[in-house]
C-alpha cells in the first residue's frame, strides 16, 4: 500500500484538506482522533499514562486532556515521554488499518510526522502550511484558547520552513478555492508516481 503522509503546523488546515482528499475516494486515516480513542480505550495505554502521570490523567474512566495538555505542552520531556507511550500503539493500528484499504494510496494526517519520525514510513508526503496569525486565529477559534496556549502548542511542532524542506508536496491553505485547486494537482501528481 502507497502511504501519503499528510502534515502541518496546528491550525494549517490537514484536516480540510484530508477531507478534500476523500472527495476522491481516497481513505484517510486521522492519527490524532485514533491516537484518542486508544488513549481512551486501550487498558495497556491507559495503565502507562497513569504510572507516568498519575490518577488524574483520566477522570470517570476518560482521559483528562486539559490536565495531560498542561503538563506535555510545557515540558519536552514528559511529552516525549507521553509519545512514546502512544505513538507505537498508533502506528501499529494505522498499518492494520492501511492493510484493509481499498484504494490507489492512503492518507495518514499526523500533525507531527516528523516530529515523532513518522514521515519515514511514509512513500510521499504533502505539507499544509498557512501564515502564522491565521493558524493561531483559527485554533484559537476551534479550541476556545488563549493565544499564549496556542503559541506553547506551536513551540513543540517543527516550523513549516523546516518541514518543507523535507516534504514532497506542499498545500497553501488560505483560501478555500486556490486550495481545492492545490489538492487536485497534487492528486494527479501523486496518482503519476503511481505509475
Amino acid at each position: 500500500m502507497y502511504i501519503v503522509g499528510i502534515t502541518g503546523g496546528i491550525g494549517s488546515g490537514k484536516t480540510t484538506v484530508a477531507k478534500l482528499f476523500e472527495a476522491y475516494n481516497i481513505p484517510v486515516y486521522y492519527a490524532d482522533i485514533e491516537a484518542k480513542k486508544l488513549m481512551n480505550n486501550d487498558s495497556n495505554i491507559k495503565n502507562k499514562l497513569i504510572a507516568v502521570f498519575g490518577n488524574t490523567t483520566y477522570l470517570d474512566n476518560q482521559l483528562n486532556r486539559v490536565y495531560l495538555a498542561k503538563i506535555v505542552f510545557n515540558d519536552k520531556a514528559k511529552l516525549a515521554q507521553l509519545n512514546s507511550i502512544v505513538h507505537p500503539e498508533v502506528r501499529k493500528h494505522f498499518l492494520l488499518w492501511a492493510s484493509s484499504q481499498n484504494a490507489p494510496f492512503v492518507l495518514k494526517e499526523n500533525a507531527i510526522l516528523y516530529e515523532s519520525e513518522d514521515a519515514a514510513n511514509c512513500d510521499s508526503v504533502i505539507l499544509v502550511t498557512a501564515p502564522k496569525q491565521v493558524k493561531i486565529k483559527r485554533v484559537m477559534l476551534r479550541d476556545n484558547c488563549s493565544k499564549t496556549e496556542v503559541l506553547a502548542r506551536m513551540n513543540n511542532q517543527w516550523t513549516d520552513d523546516k518541514k518543507a524542506q523535507l516534504a514532497d508536496f506542499t498545500i497553501i491553505n488560505t483560501e478555500l478555492t486556490e486550495t481545492i485547486r492545490q489538492v487536485e494537482k497534487t492528486y494527479q501528481k501523486i496518482k503519476l508516481k503511481l505509475k
